[in-house]
């Protein structure tokens, strides 16, 4: 197929080489240029603009935030109005996802499909998909998801319910670190290794990827380089409490979070992971 890409960090890098080794025809485009060099020396065509870059079948988004997603889609030069369906890989708000599909009323159409995933499972094309969008349209993306990914989960029509799920996924690695971080403290302050906490709840009731992977990283304080920056974080909870107040639904633990990466990112700086959520934890219960 001939896919465009838009968003060139670290997943989207990962996500697009990706494509260019199963064979399709890509064109890549970063704000910052520089960043599209590796993919063009393996192939692929550097897209002066967003809107040269959508000129084919499909055209992926991997961006930051609405703010970024909006000015590639939106702006002087972006793919609003182009001929390909557009993709969108990113977190983004629900209202966002609802605008978006509401104004591809042309002939390419919009599917959500936000991924599961740290860089690494980005890099071995282990993503998890998750898309919503017509049948047709994201029958259409299974090849690329599949180059991208190791499972695609369909989840309706309406694209946002993908970007609903995801938010709700982030939510709950971010709750499952946030106990995992105050287990750990309170085993500590009484004298029990983390690692050996760690060891008997992944053992036992708790071996699920989310607490092997992250209860590794709090073992180690392995906070840097980030895997997923907590000022990323902090944007992700606030969108689901944006969701969460426009659906009525209360969520205590939530609020819990947010602060803990406030003082995170206030306490050690933007470029650490949003586990760091456990240093902040320490530090309030007196623990360096």
């Amino acid at each position: 197929m001939k896919v465009g890409f838009v968003g060139l960090g670290r997943m989207g890098s990962a996500m697009a080489t990706n494509l260019l080794k199963a064979g399709h025809e890509l064109a890549v485009w970063n704000r910052t240029p520089g960043k599209a060099d590796a993919l063009v020396d393996a192939g692929a065509r550097r897209a002066i603009c967003p809107a040269d870059a959508a000129d084919g079948d499909v055209i992926m988004t991997m961006l930051a935030d609405d703010a970024a997603v909006e000015a590639a889609v939106y702006g002087q030069d972006g793919i609003l109005g182009g001929p390909a369906l557009h993709v969108s890989h990113s977190t983004i708000s629900v209202a966002l996802a609802d605008r978006l599909a509401a104004d591809h009323t042309g002939e390419g159409g919009f599917v959500s499909a936000p991924v599961f995933g740290r860089p690494v499972a980005a890099e071995a094309g282990k993503l998890f998909v998750v898309a919503a969008g017509a049948a047709e349209h994201v029958d259409s993306c299974e090849p690329l998801f599949m180059a991208i990914g190791q499972r695609v989960f369909r989840v309706g029509t309406t694209p946002s319910a993908a970007n609903l799920v995801k938010l709700s996924g982030n939510f709950m690695i971010m709750s499952a670190v946030e106990a995992m971080a105050e287990a750990m403290t309170l085993a500590e302050k009484g004298g029990v290794d983390r690692a050996t906490l760690l060891e008997v709840l992944t053992g036992t009731l708790f071996g699920a990827p989310v607490y092997q992977t992250y209860g590794d990283i709090l073992v180690e304080d392995r906070f840097r380089p980030a895997g997923f920056a907590a000022p990323l974080g902090l944007k992700d909870m606030n969108l689901v409490d944006a969701a969460a107040t426009a659906s009525r639904v209360a969520m205590p633990v939530l609020g819990v979070i947010r602060d803990h990466l406030r003082a995170a990112i206030a306490q050690e700086g933007e470029d650490i992971d949003w586990a760091s959520v456990a240093m902040a934890v320490r530090r309030a219960a007196g623990m360096s």
